[in-house]
């Protein structure tokens, strides 16, 4: 019995093992490219760590003069920040009594399985429409009209993302404190929302990233430095006739730090989502 326990607890370590080391090994690559010299990059065979350190893209691409590579770049960080923290903000404020609504009355269901039916469609078949929208309103190339943009995305997934948590919470609590004499506001506030805060938070962060990592929908409603995100950022350094791989590699990485300093500050509640998420109260 000991055998088999000392077995499984090996093969679960070493599965363990394999799928960060898939997970890093990339991770690992485009932070050694970053710091590869172009001869490095481009030696045959290829250098799998550098003969020198090379940073002098990283302060090239943190640089605040005029008219350079940085300076569109931290432009482009800048915005990625503002459209992902203002479409995650609406996306949350719909979705918490939204997710709520749904979860508390099952008979309307089938309203949020239908508006997450529409992510079976392309993204290219709604391009058009949002478009000629986005037009009418005056909002092409801007922060706000992307972010709204961006809220059509994320407000159905956190809804059913926080419906499934508000699932877990018991509705003979809130039952309890009406009983007792608290309003619909006041069970909500004193209750509900601090039982589901870190289903909330683990919304959000996922919200946060979907909206970081988009791509086709900034590259087709944005054109300058007013409302470019970073992602499309990352893209222009790659369209020239010769990239620079290594600068690519860089602007990823520096890409990488908001959402990751994010997500360590707010892992102990996302972890406490996810667990709650999965266990029926």
């Amino acid at each position: 019995m000991e055998r088999r326990s000392l077995i499984a607890s090996l093969a679960v370590y070493g599965f363990a093992i394999l799928l960060s080391l898939m997970i890093l090994a990339p991770l690992v690559w485009l932070f050694l490219m970053s710091i590869s010299s172009s001869a490095d990059l481009s030696a045959k065979p290829l250098h799998w760590w550098p003969d020198t350190v090379d940073l002098s893209r990283y302060r090239q691409l943190v640089s605040l003069a005029a008219n350079s590579a940085g300076e569109a770049f931290l432009a482009a960080l800048r915005n990625s920040l503002f459209v992902a923290g203002l479409a995650t903000l609406g996306a949350i404020l719909v979705a918490v009594p939204a997710g709520w609504a749904v979860s508390r009355t099952p008979a309307v269901q089938w309203s949020l399985f239908a508006v997450i039916a529409t992510y079976m469609l392309p993204p290219v078949s709604l391009s058009v429409s949002l478009y000629m929208t986005l037009a009418a309103f005056g909002l092409l190339n801007t922060i706000v009209g992307l972010a709204l943009v961006y809220l059509t995305i994320l407000a159905p997934f956190a809804t059913w993302l926080l419906k499934t948590g508000f699932d877990t919470i018991p509705q003979e609590i809130e039952s309890a404190a009406m009983i007792d004499g608290a309003r619909l506001d006041q069970t909500w506030r004193i209750v509900t929302l601090p039982l589901a805060a870190p289903m909330v938070a683990t919304a959000a962060l996922f919200a946060f990233l979907l909206a970081w990592d988009e791509f086709f929908y900034a590259l087709l409603f944005t054109s300058d430095q007013r409302a470019k995100t970073v992602t499309v950022a990352i893209a222009d350094l790659a369209g020239g006739r010769v990239a620079d791989y290594g600068l690519i590699a860089t602007a990823g990485i520096l890409a990488a730090l908001p959402p990751v300093l994010i997500g360590l500050v707010m892992q102990r509640a996302v972890i406490s989502g996810l667990a709650d998420s999965g266990v029926k109260g």
